[in-house]
């Protein structure tokens, strides 16, 4: 071996060449995790924040697209009722008998004698309310009568004040909305619907109907088109109009002397609140009876008017 010969040791500027750009590339693969970290950080938050956003979005779109404003056949949050099939009959056994007539005094008819308008019944109606429950059962004969002889126009107002008694389902609430679901689509059947509603009215702090169960009643009142009725009753499409109809009836009822709703049922004949018992149908048909003979002897004229026996 030659003496000039130099073993193969790199010099030390060269060594601290080569450690200096070792630490370049690790630092420059770090700096490259770093973007990645980050990057991948900031697309998720950004997926997240998407997310939430269209989470929000949808929600608010979906409660904007349910219907807030009144429903259709409505006057005064009430539904006048213009049919009476599919319950006079089936109840008619069962319904008390009474003797007491409705009907205004008579008087000498002559050549230009006309009658005078007939008794308005308005009735408030919480379907989670025993005592409307007990009222329909003992009047729903004689309500279906006076109204199919033309001698009372009757209107139901379905009302939320029981909402919070039915472990948190809102059945008074949702009931009213179904109620006002079959008015809007098919208004022939809501009085047979209103009246099942009623007659099978459940108890207070229980669960109630599902909106499921609403609409299988509401199909078995008869309902026109049952899948829209359907759709309509499971969406909850009228919950918040029963709500502000509520809150209206509270602040006060419409064509009386200051009176707000205090309860259900509460039933008005020609504006004035029945306060006798609500599961004597004699007894409220003799209040009828009063109420339209006041408003015969407030007219002041010498005409006869109809008379309805039950």
């Amino acid at each position: 071996m030659s003496s000039d010969e130099s073993p193969n040791v790199p010099a030390p500027r060269d060594r601290r060449e080569a450690v200096r750009e070792k630490a370049q590339q690790v630092q420059a693969r770090q700096s490259r995790s770093r973007i990645v970290r980050r990057t991948v950080i900031g697309v998720g938050g950004i997926a997240v924040v998407a997310a939430a956003a269209v989470a929000v979005t949808f929600a608010v779109t979906s409660s904007a697209s349910k219907p807030n404003a009144q429903p259709a056949n409505v006057t005064g949050d009430g539904f006048a009722i213009t049919s009476v099939s599919g319950v006079a009959a089936a109840t008619a056994a069962a319904a008390p008998d009474s003797d007491a007539a409705v009907a205004t005094p008579s008087a000498t008819p002559s050549p230009t004698t006309t009658s005078v308008a007939t008794v308005d019944i308005r009735i408030y109606v919480d379907y989670l309310s025993a005592g409307a429950k007990d009222f329909q059962v003992a009047n729903v004969q004689q309500l279906s009568k006076w109204v199919t002889q033309d001698a009372a126009t009757l209107t139901y107002y379905p009302v939320a004040m029981l909402t919070a008694k039915s472990n948190g389902t809102k059945y008074s609430l949702r009931a009213a909305s179904a109620a006002a679901c079959v008015a809007t689509h098919s208004p022939d059947t809501f009085f047979a619907f209103n009246n099942n509603l009623l007659a099978k009215a459940p108890d207070q702090d229980s669960d109630g109907l599902t909106d499921s169960a609403l609409a299988d009643l509401a199909q078995a009142s008869g309902v026109d088109d049952p899948k829209t009725v359907r759709s309509c009753i499971e969406g909850e499409n009228y919950a918040v109009w029963a709500k502000n109809a509520t809150d209206r009836a509270l602040a006060g009822l419409p064509d009386t002397k200051g009176v707000t709703l205090t309860g259900t049922p509460m039933v008005l004949v020609n504006g004035t609140p029945y306060v006798g018992a609500l599961d004597d149908a004699k007894e409220f048909a003799q209040f009828v009876l009063t109420i339209a003979n006041d408003t015969y002897y407030k007219t002041a004229t010498p005409t006869p008017t109809p008379t309805v026996t039950p």
